[in-house]
């Protein structure tokens, strides 16, 4: 021990307080934790919706809402009000998700994002058009968005409960073609799920954007002006026709991803504040009444900021929120479907054959045909780790359609019997999807392998894990 100090490293009575929160602070840092939230909150809606206080929660969600003074306000039922409002947070973080990895991941160079963004396109282009093909002269034509979305928390969250099972390239692989598949929605969504567009709002919205370009310009890193014009744009876009959602991604594209001092001036003068941090400890036992402590301890503060873009902490900061508490709520109050009456027969209609047939044969088929194609060509290679099967139940679990598909679903049906089929082919091809692509990749050996022409090796390679 130096100067008769206490070595940092000695044990110290845990507070009570933290003895309680450590339980629940390990299970929000869990892969599969924001999954097993959604997923308990869909249960909750089903079992809510046919339950005797099913008119309880039909009322709940038609609440209607009033934000704003009287002349500017704005009034929507608590549905829409998470849908629409809720909803551009998520799509926020969607948006930052995007970003990054364009930028420093998966998708930073073409050749690496290659596979992700063809499997992505194959699980988009093949489930429509498989949609279609059930739906195409019926009144149920303009769902076909509807089985090309990926959950990416649900499918995660599968992933997550294999534990090692799961090689790291696939969990890699399936983040990035579930992020692209995001970005397809997103314009799918403002493309082709748009009422009239009102010109004057999109011009306004346009000023708001040319705006927040500027303060991304000079450095603004503060959240508080990025957070006020944002709300402008919100409003912009939800005036103008399009969906409001589409506000959160523009926004998250503005948002800088710049720091202000590299990794190696960063450790540098790390090293040399937690110097001054330890020779300031003879002025005082308690850092209270430690001036020196205090100052090297703020301007360490400082230098962490610095060397963080704000992409990354607002990114950082607001998932626990999207993941346990928006996308459980847009669950809660989207998937309570009434499934009174013969539920054979509502898994008959065209629409429900059309969600369950895109989501579960369309994605499989979609994503393992065109990542085959790319890596067939040339175009890219698959890891190393992974094999084509650990590829084909991913597919799988890309059939996993639930908050995006139920979102889009809400588009392209509004209000009426057809969403409420769409939902019903959503819950079963999502349940369906889950439960093979997580059998697949369990009785997938870790040791399979690709050869770099992407053929798959012999079936022996695989081996049923233990």
């Amino acid at each position: 021990m130096e100067n008769g100090r206490t070595p940092a490293m000695s044990v110290q009575p845990q507070h009570p307080i933290r003895r309680v929160l450590y339980p629940i602070s390990e299970f929000m840092h869990e892969e599969a934790s924001g999954g097993i939230v959604l997923m308990l909150c869909a249960i909750a809606a089903l079992i809510w919706a046919n339950s005797p206080w099913a008119d309880a929660y039909t009322s709940l969600w038609q609440t209607r809402v009033t934000i704003g003074p009287e002349g500017y306000d704005i009034s929507k039922d608590l549905l829409h009000w998470i849908n629409d409002g809720l909803m551009a947070v998520f799509f926020f973080v969607v948006g930052l998700e995007i970003k990054r990895e364009v930028l420093v991941g998966e998708l930073a160079s073409l050749r690496q994002a290659a596979l992700p963004i063809a499997a992505a396109l194959g699980g988009m282009v093949v489930p429509a058009l498989i949609y279609l093909s059930f739906n195409l002269a019926g009144e149920g034509a303009s769902g076909w968005g509807v089985p090309m979305a990926t959950d990416i928390a649900f499918a995660l969250g599968v992933l997550a409960l294999l534990g090692r099972r799961t090689p790291t390239s696939l969990k890699v692989f399936l983040t990035a073609l579930a992020i692209v598949d995001d970005l397809g929605a997103v314009l799918v969504i403002a493309l082709f799920y748009t009422a009239e567009v009102s010109w004057a709002a999109l011009g306004a919205a346009a000023v708001f954007l040319a705006i927040l370009t500027a303060i991304n310009r000079l450095d603004v890193r503060h959240p508080v002006p990025y957070a006020l014009l944002g709300i402008g744009l919100w409003v912009a876009f939800l005036k103008s026709g399009m969906h409001a959602t589409i506000a959160g991604v523009l926004l998250a594209m503005m948002i800088p991803a710049r720091t202000r001092v590299d990794t190696g001036e960063f450790v540098q003068r790390a090293r040399e504040l937690l110097d001054e941090f330890d020779r300031s400890g003879e002025e005082g036992a308690n850092i209270l009444t430690n001036a020196g402590q205090q100052a090297a301890v703020e301007e360490l503060e400082a230098a962490c900021e610095q060397v963080q873009t704000p992409m990354q902490r607002l990114e950082h900061s607001l998932h626990p929120w999207v993941a346990f508490g928006i996308v459980p709520l847009f669950a809660l109050a989207n998937a309570g479907v009434a499934l009174g009456g013969d539920l054979g027969a509502a898994l008959t209609e065209p629409v429900t054959l059309g969600v369950i047939a895109g989501l579960v044969l369309g994605k499989q088929v979609g994503i393992t045909l065109f990542a085959w194609l790319v890596v067939r060509t040339g175009v890219t290679d698959l890891p190393s780790d992974i094999s084509w099967r650990h590829v084909y139940g991913a597919g799988w679990l890309a059939g996993i359609g639930f908050t995006m598909s139920l979102f889009i679903s809400s588009l392209a049906f509004g209000e009426g019997p057809l969403l409420n089929t769409a939902k019903v082919g959503i819950l079963a091809a999502s349940l369906l999807s889950g439960m093979v692509g997580w059998t697949i990749i369990r009785t997938t050996s870790r040791a399979g392998r690709s050869n770099t022409s992407g053929t798959p090796l012999a079936a022996t390679t695989y081996e049923r894990s233990a």
